[in-house]
Parts: C-alpha cells; structure tokens; sequence
C-alpha cells in the first residue's frame, strides 16, 4: 500500500478508543481531507501524543499518509479551542459543526477552503462570538456540499433581488411577493429571518467583527433552517439531539443572546 511521510495542518473531528491501549483519531486536514489515524499506545497518560489529539486541537502534525488507515508520528505545534472545551453550550455546537462537516464530505477528498472556514467558524466561537449564529452560517453553507443549495439569490421565478421574499421548498428557494400564491406551503417567515437567512449564505467568517440578532430572529432561523434540513438534507449528527434540548434550558443556565 502505498504511503508518504507528510507534513499537515489538522484539527481534530473526534477520537475513540481502539484495542487496549490505542486510539483512532479521525481529523480533517488542509491537504488530503478528512483521514483516519491510529495512534498506538494513545490511551496512555505519558503518550508524547496526548495533548495533541485532544477534541478541539489544531496544529501541525507529521503523519503517515496511507489510502486506508493512517498513522502520526509526532505533532510539531498544537492548539487547543479552551473555551469550547470547557463550556457544555459551545462544546455542543462546535461537535455538531463537525459533525456536519464529518458527514459532507467524503474520507480523503480534499476540502479545498472548507479547512479554514471550519477552523474560523471555531475560533469565533471560541473567541465570543454566538455559537447559534455562527452554527446557522455554516449550516447554510454547508448546504451546497450537501448538494440542495436553495436559491437565496433572487425569486427563483422573475430573478428580481429587491422585494419582500419567502422561502419555498417547493421551488428550492426564494418567491418574491408577486409569487407568494405559488405555494401556499412556503414558510410565511418574516422579512428579518429571510434577510438573515440571504446573509449568511453569502458571509466571509473571516470578515465578521460582529453580528447579532433577536431571540426571535434566531429562534425563527432555527426552525426555518432546521425545516430545510429535516426535508431536503436528512442527515442526522447526534449533538443535534443535544442542541434541541438546550432550546427548552432556561435563561438563567444560557447566555442570553444580545439584540439586532
């Protein structure tokens, strides 16, 4: 089989426990997509490896790069998202952005900017920023790779940009207001939702120094979003269970959200 010594750039989707003592270490890389690698004696507390291949590590790793299964050899410089690791809400939404990504995209196809914008969707969250919106962003993104990219451009009928739009399943994405009668099942989701919803498709997560929204704005994309998901996607993550459960916490144990 053959296999190359490599130098890449990683962070890490999720490890579990392999044999006694090893570990398997799935990440996904800038250079050859998302792999899976054994790390013998990975269970070990003295492993020279083991704060490299902690969750939400990112760095620099020397491995060998094989067709099935991969191996490290030593991590030259990591990086570790605390915050996320030591708060339940963020932990929760930044699993599930990896959970996404984990199921968008096929093992060893390369990601191409789809590494950065999950290392940056990360860092915000890390850094402050709200995990609800940022989660939303990428899964709007994401839609495209899942290969049900809505048009959120313009009403799919006429192609005008500036009037009141609605979303429609049906059509696969946006009714200007002179086509609302066209499907009585669109969302009837208001006019900051859609704006948003427009927004996010298009957003630079390099380029965002602030954003925020209602805690009606963000519970309507929620349910718009997740709708789109349930219908059209119909892939399920299991931190999603988990994240639909904190909807229901109350105030006190949640950040509370700033407003748009």
């Amino acid at each position: 089989m053959a296999h190359e010594i490599e130098t890449f750039q990683g962070l890490i989707l999720f490890r579990r426990d392999y044999r006694e003592r090893d570990l398997l270490v799935k990440m996904i890389t800038d250079r050859f997509g998302k792999k899976m690698f054994l790390v013998k004696g990975g269970k070990r507390p003295k492993n020279r490896l083991a704060s490299a291949i902690l969750p939400f590590t990112y760095g620099q790793y020397v491995g060998d790069i094989r067709d099935g299964l991969s191996f490290i050899n030593t991590a030259k410089e990591t990086h570790h998202f605390w915050q996320i690791s030591q708060d339940i809400v963020l932990n929760a939404y930044a699993s599930y952005i990896l959970g996404l990504i984990d199921k968008a995209f096929e093992d060893a196809v390369p990601l191409d900017y789809w590494f950065g914008r999950v290392f940056q969707a990360l860092k915000l969250i890390d850094e402050g920023f709200d995990p609800q919106i940022i989660t939303h962003i990428m899964e709007v993104q994401l839609l495209q790779v899942f290969g049900v990219q809505p048009n959120l451009e313009s009403c799919v009928i006429c192609q005008h940009t500036d009037r009141p739009f609605d979303y429609s399943e049906s059509y696969g994405g946006l009714l200007c207001a002179q086509h609302w009668h066209l499907d009585p099942n669109r969302f009837y989701a208001s006019q900051r939702a859609i704006y948003f919803l427009r927004l996010f498709a298009a957003v630079d997560l390099t380029k965002i120094n602030s954003i925020k929204l209602k805690t009606e704005t963000k519970a309507e994309l929620k349910q718009m979003i997740d709708q789109i998901y349930q219908d059209t996607v119909g892939v399920y993550v299991k931190s999603k269970h988990f994240l639909d459960e904190m909807a229901d916490w109350p105030d006190s144990i949640l950040k509370k959200p700033s407003e748009d």
